[in-house]
Order: C-alpha cells, then structure tokens, then sequence
C-alpha cells in the first residue's frame, strides 16, 4: 500500500484513506499491486479498457509515433495521424462530416456546447439560447458538462454558479410513478417534451447520453425512446447532441450507439474508448449543416474560438488508429455481443442476494441496485463510504470495484473473455454477499 503525502485523490474522502494500493502492473484484464497480489479490472480503468492492459498492437503504435513526432500544435499545423483518424471516425459516424479533437470527455462536451449555442448565432437565430437536457444526466465535471449533466449529489455544492437548463425525466423501469405504466410514464415524458419545444422557440440543443445514463444509475433507455427525442429536435428545430464519451465504441454493444438506436444526432462526441484506454483522447463530431454555419469572412468572426494544447496530438491520434483497425480486424462489436450474454446467465443468482433490487444490463455494462427494502425499494445508503466498502471486499475477493452511490458497476475491457466475465462475476456475487453485515 503507497501512503502519499503530495497526492490529491479524485472522487475520494480523504480522511477516509490512509493508504492506496500501488499498481505496478498490467496485462490483459488483471492489474497487479505491489504486493504482487492480482485484481480483474472491472471497472476498465474507469471505462475506457478495450483490449485489456499491455497490448503489445497499441504499445507499439504509441512506441513507433513517439519516435517520429510526439505533438505538434494543430494551430496553423496538422499531422498525419490526426488526419486520418478524422477520416476515420467520419466514415464510422453516420451523418458527421468533421471532427474536432480535444484532451478528454468534459472538454469533448464543452466544445458541444458551445458549438451548438454558437451554430445559432452564426444563422441569425438570436432566441435560442437555452440548453434542454435529462434528470441525472452526466457529460463530466467542468462547468458546462456539470450545467448540462446535473447530478445533485455530485454537483449540488456548485450549483448557483452553473447555468440553467431545461430539465426532463428519463423513465426508469424500476421506479415509475405510481398511476403509471411503464409505456404510459414513456409518453409521458415524450410529451413533456414536446409541450415544452412547441411553447417557445428558445431551445438551441437537447443534450443528452446516447442509449443509456451511466453515472446517474445505469439507466437503459427503453427502445425508441431516444429515437422520439431525436425527431422532435427535428420538428421543432432543436439541435441533437449526444454524448457517446462511455457508452460508444461497443460498451453498449454497437460501435455507434446512435445508429442502432436510429437517431442521428447534429454533434457527438466520443472519448474513453477512442485510444482504446491507453492515452487521454477526445472528438468532438458535427454535420454539415453546422460546421457550415461557421465558415466565413475573417471579420465576420463566426468561427469557433476554442482550442487546446494537445488537440490532435498525433501519439493519441497514432494509437487511436490502430484500435480503429483492431475493432475492425478482430470483429470486436460481434464478440462483444456473444460475451455479453454472459451477464444473463447471471441475472437470476443475483436477484436473488437480499440486497439487491434491480439489475440493469446492456452490453458491457452492468448496474445492480442495492436496498434496504425489495418492496419500498429504499436506497441503501451506510454511514461509511460504500465506494470504500466494496473496493476493500473486492479486493479481498481478487477484483477492483467502484460503485455509484448504491449502484454496483460491472464495466470490464471489451475483449474480456467469456471465462474471465464468468470469473469476475461470481467473485462480485460473493463480494455483495460479503459486504451486507457493513452496509445495512
């Protein structure tokens, strides 16, 4: 265990910690500590792990750029890998026509933001000002992505410097108003949307995760849900913009989760999984229709005012690449499928723990939902950090866990194998088991 006296924890109580675990080690889906002892990975290194660790493919690709060129400023400039990559990502992107790079999520939806308010102004349309988004949201945790992403509990302390928006519910399977059907809470909400985007005309983007809410709960949208909401931002003139930092690139099971979800948004932005967990990478993708709106006379002062130092920045660019090519060579999208149905195997075993009272799953991704009660389907919430708890038993049980709030996720590297998902999630099973006496 490394005891720092210089390190600022992310997302961490720390007066909780007396030490962290050092990590000396990767390979595959097992990270090694110190101490030599090994933990599956089932967090992906925060959600972006592809192949798993030391991939001898993408250690090369950063190994080879290195030795040619390790950044040049795209200001004025360009690279090859930068350019290719744009290419390629417009050609996996239905309906986008040009990419703008940036170092991580937050800034990829920052750079949304701003383009959709800016994509307004630049065609004469001085009333749409206001950004409409989903309860529990999340797009990162810079200002504008916790404006646009606003989870209280995260965020609240912030909350008087953050800009309005426009709010609207996402149903939750597990938690529909009494009264209410699932379908009919569905069109409930839709229409919600609707009456809100008839009554003025001040709407410029509805902004919003593509195909599920992953840090508000791993909420799956029900299906065609996302897809009404797009084709009411097209009759009401209403820019689309998705956030598909986490749940693209095959988490959810698809490379493009809005092409299966049959909504093809204005602006996406991807990350994460783009350099397949290796090295800090954004992209920030546009129509058409908006990247024209920006060009221009000089003096006409419509193009976008951003930038970064490491945009484009031709390692990250090199090594995204070449996890482009892997997906494609490797069929990863068809493998993820098959492996994902292994989650299912599980459902039933799972359920029935006593604390547990939903499971939510799609692809890649797995939320089990923790009560006090399966009837009133109260939270848990101890006194101590649950986040702790279950890192300290996962550990004990060989895995690396997080949770959020009273959600258990399961988010592996998308290569893992069917043995290994089997592995790692009868470990999480004894996990929960081992955690109830300290969390009720």
């Amino acid at each position: 265990m490394k005891k720092s006296s210089f390190v600022w924890y992310p997302n961490t109580q720390m007066k909780e910690w007396d030490s962290f675990g050092e990590i000396k080690s990767a390979k595959g889906v097992w990270l090694t500590d110190s101490k030599g002892k090994k933990m599956i990975d089932a967090v992906a290194s925060m959600w972006c792990n592809v192949w798993g660790h030391s991939n001898p493919e993408l250690v090369k690709a950063i190994i080879n750029q290195s030795k040619k060129l390790q950044h040049s400023s795209m200001f004025n400039l360009t690279n090859e890998p930068a350019e290719s990559l744009g290419e390629s990502l417009v050609k996996i992107s239905p309906g986008m026509h040009r990419v703008f790079y940036s170092d991580n999520g937050s800034s990829a939806m920052e750079i949304a933001i701003k383009i959709a308010l800016q994509y307004w102004k630049n065609i004469g349309e001085k009333n749409k000002t206001k950004i409409a988004t989903v309860e529990n949201g999340y797009h990162g945790d810079t200002f504008g992505a916790m404006s646009v992403g606003y989870v209280p509990e995260f965020f609240g302390k912030f909350r008087k410097q953050l800009f309005s928006t426009v709010q609207f519910s996402v149903p939750n399977k597990y938690r529909i108003p009494k009264g209410f059907t699932f379908l009919d809470y569905q069109n409930y909400c839709l229409d919600k949307i609707e009456k809100r985007f008839s009554k003025n005309n001040d709407i410029a983007a509805f902004i919003m995760e593509s195909g599920a809410q992953v840090a508000g709960g791993v909420i799956i949208y029900p299906k065609d849900f996302q897809k009404k909401i797009s084709q009411l931002c097209k009759k009401y003139h209403v820019l689309f913009v998705l956030d598909e930092i986490a749940t693209g690139f095959g988490r959810l099971g698809s490379m493009i989760q809005y092409e299966e979800q049959k909504s093809i948004p204005d602006i996406v932005a991807y990350g994460k999984m783009l350099t397949g967990g290796y090295l800090t990478m954004a992209a920030t993708l546009t129509s058409k229709k908006v990247y024209d709106s920006f060009l221009g006379d000089f003096n006409d002062w419509k193009h976008l005012f951003h930038g970064h130092t490491y945009t484009g920045n031709p390692i990250a660019a090199a090594i995204a690449n070449q996890n482009i090519k892997m997906y494609q060579r490797n069929k990863l999208i068809k493998k993820i499928q098959k492996t994902s149905k292994v989650f299912e195997e599980f459902y039933q075993e799972i359920s029935e723990i006593g604390v547990v009272g939903d499971i939510r799953h799609k692809g890649m991704l797995m939320g089990i939902e923790l009560v006090t009660n399966k009837d009133r389907k109260t939270p848990i919430h101890p006194k101590k950090s649950i986040n702790k708890i279950f890192f300290e038993e996962g550990r004990k049980q060989g895995i690396y866990l997080r949770t959020l709030g009273n959600i258990v996720m399961l988010v592996p590297p998308l290569a893992i194998s069917e043995n290994e998902l089997e592995l790692l999630l009868n470990r999480t099973i004894q996990t929960i088991k081992a955690t109830i006496p300290k969390i009720i």
